[in-house]
């Protein structure tokens, strides 16, 4: 009988993504983990008080892990990739990324700057042509990063939600919403970040 992959709970959810996402704020816990923003809230409470996450008031405030919160989603992490059966299929899908990683590095470059007579500046996106070609670019790197995502998602489906952030990531800035591409803490760019960061968590492999 095949391993089914376990469900994660909400706790880990949030725990998982301030490991991922360092020192940020509620909304954004939200947004990686997909879950409202009363429960996050909750669930940060809670992990809080058992000692796993701190929050710091005020306008630069936020969430981030304790020293034994980060140890606890390490072991809770790899836990559940043993339980699943998956480690094998994550490390596979993860060397397939590795391979999108540098193009993806790439395309943020010449979305942030462009030639300009030989020489590299600041894109002001004042030549949709260029701009247009790049986000092709992106749209052929997007279809491929499908695959990979697909392959997470069948083996850990808490992967699957990066599918829907990057789809939608690509979406906004092809309708014009140009930071969601490699700008915004809510880009292509950065949640392809937190996806490189998690993998690397999941597997225990430090980055290099």
């Amino acid at each position: 009988m095949p391993n089914v992959p376990p469900s994660t709970g909400t706790d880990l959810l949030v725990l998982h993504a301030l490991r991922c996402l360092g020192f940020t704020s509620l909304t954004r816990v939200s947004e990686a983990t997909g879950l409202p923003e009363s429960d996050v809230e909750s669930e940060l409470i809670d992990l809080a008080v058992a000692g796993l996450v701190s929050h710091a008031p005020g306008d630069f405030g936020g969430w981030g892990l304790t020293d034994t919160g980060r140890a606890e989603d390490a072991e809770r992490i790899s836990a559940e990739l043993d339980a699943a059966g998956a480690r094998s299929a994550v490390a596979a899908a993860f060397e397939d990324f590795l391979v999108l990683n540098p193009e993806l590095l790439d395309l943020c470059t010449a979305w942030q700057l462009r030639p300009d007579g030989g020489v590299a500046t600041l894109n002001d996106h004042s030549d949709p042509a260029y701009d247009s070609r790049v986000l092709d670019r992106f749209a052929d790197l997007d279809r491929r990063a499908q695959v990979v995502c697909a392959d997470l998602a069948a083996a850990l489906p808490r992967f699957g939600r990066y599918r829907t952030r990057l789809a939608d990531a690509l979406a906004r800035a092809r309708a014009g919403e140009l930071d969601y591409l490699a700008d915004g803490t809510s880009s292509y760019h950065a949640v392809w970040f937190q996806l490189h960061e998690d993998l690397l968590v999941t597997l225990g492999r430090p980055r290099y």
